[in-house]
């Protein structure tokens, strides 16, 4: 069962900051354009917290990870960092237009600590494959700050919309910014303990599954059985007390901060729930040929070619037309477009150790068949990112082919909520880059320390 609970969490004191000078995307979101930006924007800007320059004179007692640990532990002292005065959970809502849309929409979801849980627990699913490094670098970045910034986003069923009708209120929200992508951000506390409880009682029996997060969750994982070991503790007891960061039931042990992570938790069946596709954009293949890749492509696909001066528009409606039959992909390079669908039975050897859930999705079918089986990248090589890069935007993958930048942008319709849920509920997991859950939740909204 899903154990969710209220926190006093460390939120920027807007008498002393401007919220939206602050505040920043997901860490792995954050480009090298980006990371400058958010510096000049506020010497108090998360960015030096949650991913700081390295340095070529960095050591092992003066790097990245220390450094964010002194600003923030300087940030807490001098006030920028305000706690709430009680536990609460905190309301979040989100409007915004996805790209290439032309309504706004809302998702609406709410910010708690959740108990951290093994996968075999039956309460955590996960639905991506993850990195070592990544892992490395952010448990890096807890082992020096204990503290949690930024948001897993994780999804959970409540078809009837009840959880959101319960915490939706009336007043004016405490905290409200627009991001760099136009995205609103608006956020209530939530402290009232009855209400709480109410949510608490109603979250109990549900299944979460990670949307966004899958390293920072491990991460929080591998932290926890850290601090066990050296707590020297055993698993499934009661850990010490922390009555300051969680208010729990009377019948029920307080646990260790290091037991519990933040999440903003959204549902699954919410309206405004969007996944975008992300493109796969192959570069650095010397020996890179359009028709070698059509006539590859031939012994798994039925294939077509098509205008080669499509547009982002025109590419994304031959992709929705097609997929209404099944899997569709288009191969563009920097003079030839290529539609690969109707997968044919001889592709079945690169997925029989797959489920049929699996061998069904566009994005493995491109992985195993185009880009291992025909173009030769290794699963090792697509793992690390070798010859594969992931954009969102197709009109941005298009010029990133045409200008010489890459050898073949792999376009693709997005992977559906339902697959989602079927991969995960299933103990199965796809492809790194899978999704795209559009928008993000911003990094210091706020913030549990765990000290």
């Amino acid at each position: 069962m899903a154990h969710i609970s209220p926190f006093r969490a460390l939120r920027y004191d807007p008498a002393r900051v401007a919220l939206s000078q602050v505040v920043t995307q997901p860490y792995d979101k954050i480009t090298p354009e980006m990371q400058a930006q958010y510096h000049a924007a506020s010497p108090y800007n998360l960015v030096r917290i949650i991913l700081g320059k390295q340095e070529p004179t960095d050591t092992t007692g003066d790097n990245r990870y220390t450094r964010a640990a002194a600003c923030f532990c300087d940030w807490r002292r001098q006030g920028i960092f305000l706690q709430d005065p009680e536990p609460a959970l905190y309301f979040y809502v989100q409007r915004f237009t996805a790209p290439g849309g032309k309504t706004e929409l809302e998702r609406r979801g709410f910010i708690g600590l959740s108990r951290i849980e093994d996968y075999s627990a039956g309460v955590v699913f996960r639905h991506e494959q993850t990195l070592a490094k990544p892992k490395a670098d952010r448990l890096e970045l807890l082992r020096a700050t204990r503290a949690h910034f930024g948001q897993l986003f994780m999804l959970y069923s409540d078809p009837a919309g009840e959880i959101d009708s319960l915490l939706a209120p009336a007043a004016a929200p405490d905290m409200e910014t627009r991001d760099q992508y136009g995205v609103l951000h608006k956020v209530w506390r939530i402290a009232d303990s009855s209400l709480i409880n109410l949510v608490r009682g109603k979250m109990r029996d549900k299944k979460l599954i990670i949307a966004d997060g899958h390293h920072r969750y491990e991460t929080a994982l591998n932290y926890r059985n850290e601090r066990r070991a050296a707590a020297g503790a055993a698993a499934g007891i009661p850990r010490e007390r922390s009555s300051e960061n969680v208010l729990a039931r009377p019948t029920e042990p307080e646990e260790a901060p290091y037991e519990l992570v933040m999440m903003t938790f959204i549902n699954m069946d919410s309206p405004g729930l969007v996944i975008l596709p992300g493109h796969r954009v192959v570069h650095g293949l010397e020996s890179f040929s359009p028709d070698a890749l059509r006539d590859g492509a031939r012994a798994y696909f039925s294939v077509e070619e098509v205008d080669p001066a499509i547009d982002a528009h025109r590419a994304n409606a031959i992709l929705r037309e097609a997929g209404h039959m099944g899997t569709a992909l288009l191969a563009v390079t920097a003079n030839r477009a290529f539609l690969f669908d109707t997968p044919k039975a001889v592709g079945s050897s690169l997925l029989a150790n797959l489920s049929l859930r699996q061998q069904s999705l566009d994005v493995v079918q491109l992985h195993r068949c185009l880009l291992q089986g025909v173009l030769g990248i290794s699963e090792e090589a697509i793992r690390d990112q070798q010859n594969i890069s992931y954009i969102r935007d197709t009109a941005e993958a298009l010029d990133r082919v045409r200008s010489g930048g890459a050898n073949v942008a792999f376009l693709m319709n997005p992977v559906r909520m339902q697959q989602v849920r079927d991969i995960a509920f299933a103990g199965e997991v796809l492809p790194q880059k899978s999704t795209d859950f559009y928008p993000k939740l911003l990094s210091g909204l706020t913030i549990y320390a765990l000290e």
